[in-house]
């Protein structure tokens, strides 16, 4: 197992770092209210940034999910709204397309996603259904060369910012989850409404949306076939990525924290003079760096997608750790903590995303356990059970 950081991944995540640092830090409260963070958007696309999960052959880097998730977890330090807008470029919706969209379709979508002008959604949850797929109502029927898409889609990500929306949905009102499929609606279709909006705690609003019979092209059919399958095997991307952000979180609130008690002082000394502070802190770094050798090894686990059972382990793990360390980080900064006026209030919000997106922690628990009362092998042991 090598998990040695090479020369050019250390020098891209440096240069992100400092934008971010410099940059997004300072400024991270002007997105609490929803607005979506377009001149920091820009700004990583002048670095190639958009581009991380774009293909060379379409301007971008196509680089691996480790060196994605290294990426995320840099900017998620300084603002996690803006490193949720850059999952939405670097996840599962442009590999959906990279992977299985026609040879136009990528052509016309995947430079627009590299200079950072098309934002991409994902549309999976529907008011009804979240995690449980099989039972998503949204219907996509094939009418010669159209497709006629009609349902409702919420909890949407950048629905009035997204210039493409990657829609999975039931095709031809087939049930069960060998139904589900995928389509590509562009923003302006006739039809498509964003009905209502929710701000969250993390600070970024997410939408409900509607199809009220969009038409659409049929190249605009992704998946069609093997749909579910397809689309819990992209998502695995998501299961890397999700949780490179609870742990980008949980280093910013760690640096925080460690700032804060070497300069504020109780009883006449620095609070990081306190033995049961500095055990606090320990307790953090240990946290930040299991969690990062779980995530790092998922990471590489991918071909072109990561092992599902590594990416879950991954997820819960970095998701439950940066819970953690983002309210001990409060805990460490007293009063000022819970205010609005220190970082680690906004980071603690941002880290309460991570157990429900992109799988709840429940869900890929039960995946996990199915797995290991199914396949563990008495005769190479836990080993068996993991990509080393």
């Amino acid at each position: 197992m090598d998990f040695h950081i090479s020369a050019e991944q250390r020098q891209m995540v440096a240069s992100v770092r400092e934008l971010a640092q410099s940059e997004f830090k300072p400024k991270a409260g002007r997105w609490m209210d929803g607005t979506f963070p377009w001149e920091n958007m820009k700004q990583l696309a002048s670095l190639g940034v958009l581009g991380m999960s774009v293909p060379e052959e379409f301007g971008g880097l196509g680089l691996p999910i480790l060196d994605t998730a290294l990426i995320l977890e840099e900017i998620a330090k300084a603002c996690y709204v803006t490193a949720m807008a850059v999952l939405g470029e670097a996840g599962v919706q442009t590999r959906v397309i990279a992977r299985y969209a026609p040879a136009a379709i990528r052509e016309r979508i995947l430079p627009r996603v590299v200079s950072g002008d098309c934002m991409l959604a994902i549309c999976m949850t529907e008011p009804h259904a979240g995690t449980d797929v099989a039972n998503y109502r949204t219907n996509a029927r094939i009418v010669g060369d159209r497709v006629i898409l009609k349902g409702t889609k919420t909890l949407i990500s950048r629905a009035p910012e997204a210039g493409v929306f990657i829609v999975f949905t039931r095709i031809d009102g087939k049930p069960g989850r060998e139904g589900i499929g995928c389509v590509l609606l562009e923003a302006g279709t006739k039809g498509f409404e964003v009905t209502g909006t929710y701000h969250t705690m993390g600070g970024e609003n997410l939408f409900e949306i509607q199809f009220n019979d969009c038409e659409l092209p049929l190249e605009n059919l992704v998946i069609k076939d093997d749909g579910f399958r397809k689309l819990l095997t992209a998502f695995n991307t998501q299961r890397c990525l999700n949780p490179s952000i609870s742990l980008g979180l949980a280093e910013g609130a760690f640096d925080e924290a460690v700032n804060y008690v070497r300069e504020r002082t109780v009883f006449g000394k620095p609070i990081a003079d306190h033995q049961g502070i500095r055990w606090k802190l320990a307790d953090m770094f240990k946290d930040i760096e299991a969690a990062r050798g779980i995530l790092y090894r998922a990471c590489l686990t991918a071909n072109p997608f990561p092992d599902p059972f590594m990416a879950a382990a991954a997820k819960v793990f970095c998701n439950e750790m940066s819970l953690r360390v983002t309210s001990e980080a409060v805990q460490l900064h007293g009063g000022f903590g819970f205010t609005d006026e220190y970082p680690v209030s906004r980071l603690y919000r941002g880290a309460r995303y991570g157990t429900i997106g992109g799988g709840t922690s429940e869900t890929l628990r039960d995946l996990m356990g199915r797995k290991i009362v199914a396949d563990l092998d008495f005769d190479q042991g836990v080993l068996g059970l993991g990509t080393f």
